[in-house]
């Protein structure tokens, strides 16, 4: 579905309304969705959709998926759960996975940046240089 830019300049309106102190409060988001399915404004259904999508948007940049070829010992977790956050923001989460076809390294994605570092990575450089 097309958004038009009103739908996109009141959704951004919405979720900066949803924000107190920078900080996205579900209460209001829930608040936002409701009074928009009572009030059914022109063009509501592409309001409501992109501010779901914006709102997926604030949401991920608070999680970290860090992936790595086998299980990290604690001090390792705690390093780069210290990094990121000084980096990112103190509220940030952190999921730890194990992923072998990494071969080695880590891999990190907070929304929608990604620092991969792994093995298999720089193989697939390497492949990409000599092809």
């Amino acid at each position: 579905m097309k958004r038009s830019k009103v739908a996109q300049k009141t959704a951004r309106k919405l979720l900066d309304a949803s924000m107190p102190e920078g900080r996205l409060d579900l209460g209001r988001v829930k608040t936002v969705i409701s009074r928009l399915g009572e009030l059914k404004p022109r063009g509501y259904l592409s309001i409501i959709d992109a501010f779901f999508r914006l709102v997926r948007l604030e949401v991920i940049k608070h999680e970290a998926i860090v992936e790595s070829a086998s299980e990290l010992d604690a001090a390792t977790k705690a390093s780069v759960e210290q990094s990121l956050k000084s980096k990112y923001s103190s509220d940030l989460t952190l999921e730890f996975k194990i992923n072998p076809d990494l071969i080695g390294g880590m891999r990190v994605r907070i929304g929608s940046d990604v620092w991969d570092g792994s093995v298999k990575n720089r193989l697939d450089r390497l492949r990409e240089q000599f092809s």
